[in-house]
């Protein structure tokens, strides 16, 4: 068994975490008013979205504008003391998620380092922070381009403002810096500058962007004194103990991810605990040679996602599917549709970065190819093209050479692959949306027994961080919780889609309206009260979920016929009957999916790794995408209200951090029942040491297809030897256990060796 790796220092070792959307809204004098709260709960650390320096107003602070400040807008460096102070009088300690990847530039004026390379060009002190092609042929005669006009003609509404102590131009809201000082007007002075302003629907990008963000600029962390620039504020967390661990946001993205963490691991220390933002497919493992504790948990909530699900769903929903869009809606991601997908994003939004690629390719070869041959070439080879011709071998034997090209093509395949898979392919696809989150493989109902990866993580990466909802997440935990029990009764929901579709105008595209109805379901609530902000939201959601899918409109062409029809169908469904036979459907089954979301979260809070709790989530959460997910949490009614969930939650946190040995580091043992109910149970035993279990979770699942077969009958299962108490209802049990105790309404039980 593999030592946890970093917990924290050794007397506020990391145990569970709660993670804090801190913005202008939450501050943190706010989140300390918070920790009596969390402490209560029972997590050790909180764990604060990023806190440096962003653009003004920013919600979600992964825009940073200045690496070495901490973000007045939320109290600033003193601000973040003073909630360190906080935790650590109440026995909290702080993990902090930090954005090594790109810098915030869509507004020049609030980064200091942007705007002096935007002055100064090639000679600013700051021009090697940033990935800039400064080339001649970079397709901007040698200068950086901006792409910020709204059209070709737009030049000459570049104006100069000599009003302040250095002049400026202006270009409706937005500020750049002058340089060279020609004189003249505004169109003038701007053509002298080391930059260069260009339609923002142009291809030419001269400096390397974070997936196909023009306002996220990729910074060159491999550079040592980048590095130490970009991370000098952070390393002083450590160093005067403000911090215990960090969150890495997309390390992918980086030039060389590996000795990229090397660094910081020597800079955080031995004791902090890093965990990385990685998605790892199915059967992939993270290397075990990289100083981290692992990664953020994606996988982990697949796997629960896959042992929740019902496989005898598949074939029916896959046809269902087929039956309204031609497709089994499988998502998978060796398939045709996601390959095209892959490919429009290479020649269109990554286009840019393609050709930057090409241009280094010519200079680490030599090459004579025409420009658009290598531009064609290297859209081949990101593409696995089986063509072979001159250009495409010369980008492959640039790529052998191990140099920037390697580099170049690695980081953004990874990127395409990004984009394509959970930001496009995962809304133009709809079999069941409760398996289509971020590092989620929707084209299979299973593995359903996640007893081997669990015992993996116990094993291998007993400290890596677990989750079940997130900011990135495209629903909310227990919103997939409640679609996902839609694989138990597959005919009742195409009965009913049936029944509705005629009921209400056509949506514009079926596969969005088999996304649509899911959604529906998922966040329905129980009363039926369609409140004003309930379909603003769903309104949102169709807007947004409609535009990533980029098939019938999209975020840079919207199709207003096709968004309005989506808005007519949704509002037909909010206004007319079928809302009411939503509302019957979430009596019939809604609490079958409550059963899988407490299953879920206490399998994830008591199993291997660290649990994350995102904010709100320890209540019921109806949550869709971003930003609907970072709506203000309801503070007053978590501390002062009591809730079924909240009472999970809360014992096993605190159980956690009763036995931590039990837990982080500690043993893993499944427990299976025997009986006629025996799948239906999801169990497993935690302890110090292998052979010595002095906790217990079982949890129900499928809770539906259980009752409709009978129920648990004679299904029990063998407890260790001793006298058992269950810490949610106080219930003693010992030897064999009867599973009729995990009823609909109590799926759960989290039993203590007394």
């Amino acid at each position: 068994m593999r030592a946890p790796t970093g917990l924290g220092p050794a007397g506020r070792p990391v145990g569970a975490t709660y993670r804090l959307q801190l913005g202008p809204g939450f501050t943190f004098a706010d989140a300390a008013t918070r920790v009596p709260y969390l402490a209560d709960l029972g997590v050790t650390h909180l764990y604060l979205s990023p806190v440096l320096e962003a653009v003004a107003g920013s919600t979600h602070g992964y825009d940073v504008t200045d690496p070495t400040r901490v973000r007045a807008e939320l109290g600033g460096r003193a601000g973040l003391d003073a909630l360190a102070d906080t935790a650590h009088r109440a026995g909290l300690g702080l993990v902090i998620d930090i954005v090594p990847n790109h810098l915030g530039v869509g507004r020049p004026e609030q980064n200091p380092w942007w705007w002096d390379v935007l002055r100064y060009g090639p000679r600013s002190r700051f021009a090697d922070v940033f990935d800039i092609d400064w080339s001649a042929d970079n397709g901007a005669g040698g200068r950086l381009a901006l792409p910020v006009l709204a059209r070709d003609d737009e030049a000459p509404a570049v104006t100069v403002d000599r009003t302040g102590p250095h002049p400026v131009l202006r270009y409706h809201d937005r500020i750049f810096p002058v340089g060279p000082d020609p004189g003249g007007a505004g169109a003038e002075i701007a053509a002298a500058q080391h930059y260069r302003l260009i339609p923002w629907n142009h291809a030419t990008r001269t400096y390397r962007r974070f997936l196909a963000i023009d306002e996220l600029a990729a910074l060159r962390v491999e550079d040592h004194e980048v590095f130490a620039a970009t991370h000098r504020e952070i390393g002083s967390w450590f160093t005067d103990g403000i911090a215990d661990g960090v969150r890495v946001d997309h390390p992918d993205g980086l030039t060389d991810p590996a000795g990229y963490l090397r660094r910081l691991r020597a800079l955080t220390g031995p004791d902090a605990w890093i965990v990385i933002e990685k998605v790892l497919p199915p059967g992939q493992s993270l290397d075990r040679a990289l100083p981290v504790a692992g990664t953020t948990g994606y996988e982990a909530l697949r796997e629960l996602a896959h042992a929740l699900v019902d496989p005898a769903g598949e074939g029916p929903l896959s046809r269902l599917h087929e039956r309204h869009t031609g497709n089994d809606g499988a998502a998978r991601t060796d398939s045709p549709e996601h390959r095209a997908i892959r490919a429009d994003l290479a020649a269109h939004d990554f286009r840019p970065d393609v050709e930057r690629l090409a241009r280094t390719v010519r200079r680490e070869t030599g090459a004579t190819l025409p420009r658009r041959a290598l531009d064609e070439a290297v859209l081949a080879v990101l593409n696995d093209s089986p063509a072979d011709d001159a250009a495409i071998r010369t980008v492959r034997r640039a790529a052998s050479l191990g140099a920037e090209t390697a580099t170049g093509l690695t980081r953004l395949a990874d990127a395409l692959t990004a984009k394509s898979v959970e930001d496009t392919l995962y809304y133009r696809a709809a079999r069941l949306i409760a398996l289509q989150e971020v590092g989620g493989a929707p084209w299979e109902f299973g593995p359903d027994d996640p007893h081997p990866a669990l015992a993996h993580r116990a094993a291998h990466w007993p400290a890596a961080m677990t989750t079940l909802s997130t900011h990135d997440t495209k629903r909310g935990e227990d919103v997939r919780a409640r679609i996902g029990v839609l694989s138990q009764c597959p005919a009742l929901w195409a009965d009913r889609l049936e029944r509705w579709s005629a009921m209400v105008p056509a949506p514009p595209e079926p596969a969005l309206g088999l996304l649509l109805w899911q959604t529906l379901f998922g966040v329905w609530p129980e009363d039926g009260a369609v409140t004003g902000a309930l379909r603003s939201r769903l309104h949102g959601y169709t807007e947004k979920a409609m535009r990533e899918a980029r098939s019938g409109t999209s975020w840079t062409a919207p199709d207003e016929a096709f968004e309005s029809a989506a808005h007519t169908f949704l509002d037909a469904v909010l206004d007319g009957p079928v809302a009411a036979e939503l509302t019957g459907l979430v009596h019939e089954i809604g609490r079958h999916g409550r059963a899988d979301a407490l299953a879920q979260k206490a399998i994830q809070l008591l199993g291997p790794g660290v649990p994350d709790v995102y904010q709100g989530t320890e209540r019921w959460d109806d949550s869709l995408v971003d930003p609907d997910n970072r709506r203000p949490v309801d503070w007053e009614a978590l501390r002062t209200g009591e809730h079924q969930k909240q009472h999970l939650v809360r014992t096993a946190l605190r159980l956690r951090r009763e036995r931590p040995r039990s837990f982080v580091g500690g043993s893993y043992a499944p427990l299976r029942g025997t009986g006629p109910g025996a799948d239906h149970l999801l169990g497993f035993g935690r302890g110090p040491r292998e052979g010595d279990l002095d906790v217990l979770v079982l949890a129900s699942r499928r809770t539906l297809v259980l009752a409709r077969s009978g129920g648990w009958r004679e299904t029990r299962v063998a407890l260790p030897p001793g006298r058992w108490t269950d810490r949610l209802t106080g219930a003693v049990h010992a030897g064999r256990m009867d599973l009729h105790v995990l009823d609909i309404e109590h799926p759960v039980a989290l039993l203590v060796r007394d």
